[in-house]
């Protein structure tokens, strides 16, 4: 039997490939040495101006939402949960589409023309407020991204045909984090949206083909009976328990629905940027397409990952049994496949297109956390204003620290949970609270400073979500079901406080969808 890594080194990647791979991080590092020059105040780097038209914001949209970190935790998915996890693929399209035809949230929202969140807490609760939700909107945020990087980096890994083990992987998140941070520095918003724009062309190419030649290679029929024969019903109901169940189903409708296109900043982010209130409808009911289609995709490629190992033995092996004292994290069985599977020449381009892929969601990142903390979190508190040259430089500096955080904690962390629910419960840190505030002060007059305050605090409560604290706390609840409570508990939180605690005028403002 070939040892594990005798296994993943055959593969189709050849120096032909790594050229094409080359050419496009070129031409990534000649846009962002572009997009400087359209930065002169702090609304050009943070929000591109607000000069963003239609098309090129659904674009950009896309490119964010289909990055790396996306197609690997949404392929884990298909890889453990078969047709199942589909569900989540069409909450995330219906619920996007309900916010665009509606225009829930993010419409009042950029009417305000604020440029973040936090922003829009001060003007409806207080500096306070503001401070606060920023600070743990930067926790949880950056929380949120700390796998992004290894994730991404695993790919890379897997798809060269790399050994899991030894220095290769830091090597490789040492170089992608480069590159992120080089490209963002100096172009901001401006070199986001247009490496979004390019990221979206080539991805979608890489879709299609990629898609097309998987089921060509592995037959609709065997793709379908391998997954009933491995999986049973549950492979295709996802109202079973097991992987998912009807906990986990109202649990995406949040997650996957309602925060990831209206609540979640990096996607608001791009609301924010569009040149006219009224085109943010239009831009997400497109986008709600993409939703679809970023969760979707990754999926399926999982479940033909899972066939491809079922048909193959001996590489089956490393995934479903330890072979030689050794199990490969099933994180790696989406790049395996496509190593094996994918012809010379355009797997060099699919590489391309998945480093275009982290590019496009680990920018957007970067400049958010980096944004807030900047704009809502040290401006608020210092006396004098900063100039739009400091604030820059202070935006860049915080971008290059939260890399770093980043790259550390993707070496160290090793949490029990599969990648897709670790960003979820991160990500409630912020948005259990945000979900009822937002809200709140959007449609309800009486919600106050006070409530405002307890409902972002309670969102707090979803840490004990993650695997290490639960093993410090020796608690043994689901992170979905703490998710869930957390955000009833921020709901009823805002109400009791504001009711108890009621503002001394109103700042309520009624808005229509």
């Amino acid at each position: 039997m070939n040892s594990l890594n005798d296994l993943i080194l055959e593969t189709n990647f050849t120096t032909y490939d790594f050229f094409i791979v080359i050419f496009y991080l070129a031409v990534t590092l000649v846009v962002g040495i572009y997009a400087k020059n359209k930065i002169k105040i702090i609304d050009d780097f943070i929000v591109a101006g607000r000069k963003i038209g239609t098309g090129l914001g659904i674009a950009s949209m896309a490119g964010t939402e289909m990055g790396l970190i996306t197609i690997m935790y949404s392929a884990q998915k298909g890889f453990v949960g078969g047709f199942a996890a589909f569900h989540i693929a069409l909450i995330a399209f219906f619920v996007t589409l309900f916010v665009g035809i509606s225009g829930f949230i993010i419409y009042p929202l950029r009417k305000t023309n604020v440029m973040t969140i936090p922003e829009y807490y001060e003007i409806r609760y207080g500096k306070n407020v503001r401070i606060l939700g920023a600070i743990i909107l930067s926790i949880g945020g950056i929380l949120n991204m700390g796998l992004f990087l290894k994730v991404g980096s695993m790919f890379i890994l897997g798809i060269l045909g790399f050994s899991p083990s030894g220095l290769m992987l830091p090597i490789i998140m040492t170089t992608l984090l480069v590159l992120a941070l080089i490209y963002t520095i100096l172009g901001g918003m401006f070199s986001v949206i247009i490496t979004d724009y390019i990221q979206f062309v080539l991805m979608s190419f890489v879709i299609l083909f990629t898609t097309y030649f998987s089921i060509q290679y592995l037959g609709w029929q065997n793709i379908w009976d391998t997954v009933y024969i491995e999986m049973g019903e549950g492979g295709f109901n996802p109202f079973l328990d097991g992987e998912f169940g009807i906990e986990y189903f109202f649990w995406m409708i949040i997650t996957a629905g309602l925060v990831s296109c209206a609540i979640w900043p990096t996607a608001i982010a791009r609301a924010l940027a569009m040149e006219k209130a009224e085109d943010v409808k239009t831009q997400y009911k497109w986008s709600s397409i993409t939703f679809l289609i970023r969760f979707l995709i990754p999926y399926f490629w999982g479940i033909c990952a899972f066939v491809y190992f079922n048909n193959n033995i001996e590489l089956g092996n490393l995934f479903f049994k330890e072979v030689n004292g050794e199990k490969l994290n099933n994180l790696y069985a989406l790049p395996i496949y496509l190593s094996k599977v994918i012809p010379v020449g355009f797997i060099g381009l699919l590489t391309a297109g998945m480093i275009a892929a982290f590019m496009s969601t680990h920018d957007s990142y970067l400049l958010c956390w980096s944004s807030v903390i900047t704009q809502d979190i040290i401006s608020p508190l210092r006396k004098k204003e900063l100039s739009d040259f400091d604030r820059i430089k202070i935006v860049r500096i915080i971008i290059i620290i939260i890399g770093l955080y980043v790259l550390y904690w993707g070496l160290i962390y090793n949490g029990s949970e599969d990648v897709w629910d670790y960003m979820a419960i991160t990500g409630a840190i912020y948005f259990s609270g945000a979900i009822s505030v937002l809200i709140g002060g959007l449609y309800w007059s009486k919600a106050s400073q006070k409530g405002a305050i307890l409902s972002l605090l309670g969102g707090m409560f979803a840490i004990f979500g993650l695997g290490p604290v639960q093993d410090a706390f020796n608690i043994s609840i689901s992170g979905t079901r703490i998710g869930l409570l957390t955000i009833i508990l921020s709901m009823v939180l805002l109400v009791l406080g504001s009711l108890l605690f009621p503002d001394g005028n109103s700042k309520g403002t009624k808005n229509e969808f």
